[in-house]
């Protein structure tokens, strides 16, 4: 069993999301961004100890790489990412729900930035039609590079995303990622930073165990309060909301129930044993996401939080292939980029960073989608034998010539 996995980034898109009252259209992009939040964390759950990502982040620049997306290649990326809206709605759809965003932070009490940027080839042909829906729904606009010149260009986006992540995110794209045949990378930056409605007191935050497992125990600094929080709990999970200054977003917290705890309303059925993080995770899903948090209420709930800083990052080529996204990676067909076959990702790149302390949380989160044209095929000497020649046959050991001839003509029958 893994340390500790943090599922902070996919409960906190969901209710950065479900403020307000989204259209339709919004509620489905809405609905199919978790199905793959969890989808996904489901593939990178193997990983050791915590683990950190912002799943919007990865849908948005995935969604920009799949407006020129074309046939089979278009379907699987559809079912791999749960998009389940026609191509313009679906783009419309991110545009209305970053507006949503911009509604948190100016109503709110927090700070959330999200931004996006296009890096094609200089004097690449891209469609003018692929490249205005990424600038109209995605508020993008391109930035052309020569990627001949691989280390200028990664340098000029990295310094890019760190700016737009306040720092938190530094060399997004390793050296050695991009070269010469790359056509265009695609970004995305999320920065957030909330203070807690009702802070913790430093003074209230002491040295405590943390069960890393059954078996293993360390000391870490614990916050502490007793406030009013979102509680729910049942024989599986322990669920806390922790809403952020101007309640309008807020962080979920999934606790393994290992009936320590003293709830305000006891579980039907007590645990029989003490639940693991191995033991929630394989009970996870939106649905079972939608109904802890449906049964959420405000309580009196004493409660006790580690003060954490992380930063976790992935290259994730590998697991949206076994997600099924496999033509995007290889006989891809990106015609609705630049009309042609050419293209195909080499990489999706995501790195994130949080830091929870007695005053509010601080994340940021950024990823880069590189799309690589595929190398022409060398044109070596062409020999078309159609006309008069002559042949011979020699012994290489030797140098004699055994035979000898000329072909001026096709016999009559042949």
């Amino acid at each position: 069993m893994k340390t500790s996995s943090i599922l902070l980034p996919a409960f906190l898109s969901v209710a950065i999301a479900a403020f307000g009252k989204p259209n339709p259209d919004v509620e489905t992009l809405s609905s199919g961004n978790t199905k793959f939040a969890l989808k996904l964390y489901d593939q990178l759950n193997d990983e050791k100890g915590n683990l950190f990502l912002s799943p919007y982040s990865i849908s948005t620049a995935l969604a920009m790489t799949y407006a020129g997306a074309r046939g089979d290649t278009e379907a699987e990326m559809s079912r791999a990412l749960e998009f389940h809206l026609p191509q313009k709605r679906l783009h419309a759809g991110f545009s209305d729900l970053k507006l949503g965003l911009r509604e948190a932070r100016e109503k709110g009490g927090v700070e959330l930035s999200v931004a996006n940027a296009l890096w094609p080839q200089k004097n690449y042909a891209f469609k003018q039609d692929y490249l205005g829906l990424i600038e109209r729904d995605y508020d993008s606009v391109g930035r052309a590079l020569d990627y001949s010149n691989a280390e200028k260009a990664r340098g000029i986006i990295n310094r890019w995303v760190e700016q737009e992540t306040k720092d938190k995110i530094k060399d997004l794209i390793p050296s050695g990622v991009l070269d010469s045949l790359t056509r265009m990378v695609l970004t995305n930056a999320i920065y957030f930073k909330g203070n807690w409605d009702v802070q913790f007191k430093e003074k209230s935050t002491r040295e405590m165990p943390f069960k890393v497992s059954l078996e293993k125990t360390v000391n870490t600094p614990m916050m502490y309060q007793k406030g009013n929080f979102g509680y729910y709990q049942d024989a599986d999970v322990q669920v806390l909301e922790m809403p952020y200054k101007g309640d309008k977003v807020s962080m979920f917290v999934l606790l393994p129930n290992q009936g320590g705890g003293q709830p305000f309303r006891r579980p039907t059925n007590p645990p029989a044993k003490k639940k693991t993080i191995a033991d929630l995770e394989k009970i996870l899903s939106p649905a079972k996401l939608s109904e802890w948090i449906g049964k959420v209420r405000r309580t009196k709930v004493d409660t006790w939080f580690p003060k954490f800083k992380m930063t976790s990052e992935f290259s994730l080529s590998q697991q949206l292939q076994a997600l099924g996204m496999k033509k995007a990676f290889g006989d891809a067909d990106f015609s609705g980029m630049d009309g042609s076959k050419k293209l195909y990702l080499s990489a999706v790149l995501h790195k994130a960073f949080v830091e929870v302390n007695e005053e509010g949380t601080e994340a940021a989160a950024a990823t880069a989608v590189v799309v690589r044209t595929r190398s022409a095929r060398p044109m070596g000497p062409r020999f078309r034998a159609d006309h008069p020649f002559l042949f011979l046959i020699r012994d290489k050991a030797t140098g004699s010539i055994l035979f000898l001839g000329r072909y001026a003509e096709p016999a009559s029958g042949n």
